[in-house]
């Protein structure tokens, strides 16, 4: 089985230069957790996922610690607490950067096949190392996008071997 066998070839991508209110408004539309980007040539350039744009809007350290204690103890105790306030500062994030260009958020370590490529290779990379890995572009020898692999794809494709 080669990739070309698993791949889908209406492939539906972003630009890098969308913003990302345009881009949310294709996750809404589409029941994908990730659009490749591609140039003007539609060269494949970086990957978007739903977790990239969910970065923007969720700090990385989104709780508060609060050092707690009065003389003459030494200790002190520490507590976790979850601002009531980060719901508001979603709708402020979003408006600071819903102009920005999908280019400053995208992955561009992207890993992709040809569509010669054989199942081994594209069931290394989803089950590889890197565990965001949930699709891969396969591309021509150009560069040019000419499907994606899901790992659904290649789920459906051993389930209908199996079955036949």
């Amino acid at each position: 089985m080669k990739a070309r066998d698993l791949m889908e070839s209406d492939v539906k991508t972003v630009a890098p230069d969308d913003d990302v209110a345009d881009v949310f408004k294709r996750f809404a539309r589409y029941p994908f957790s990730g659009f490749p980007v591609v140039d003007e040539d539609d060269r494949v350039v970086g990957v978007v996922t739903e977790s990239d744009l969910v970065d923007l809007f969720e700090p990385e350290d989104e709780t508060l610690w609060i050092p707690i204690g009065l003389p003459p103890f030494v200790d002190t105790l520490t507590y976790q607490v979850k601002p009531p306030w980060a719901d508001i500062d979603l709708g402020v994030d979003l408006i600071r950067n819903a102009d920005r260009p999908i280019s400053d958020v995208m992955s561009t370590d992207v890993a992709t096949v040809t569509p010669d490529a054989d199942v081994d290779e594209v069931l290394d990379l989803l089950v590889g190392d890197d565990p965001d890995i949930n699709r891969v572009p396969v591309v021509d020898e150009d560069g040019r996008i000419v499907g994606i692999i899901a790992r659904q794809d290649v789920i459906r494709a051993f389930r209908d071997r199996r079955i036949e």
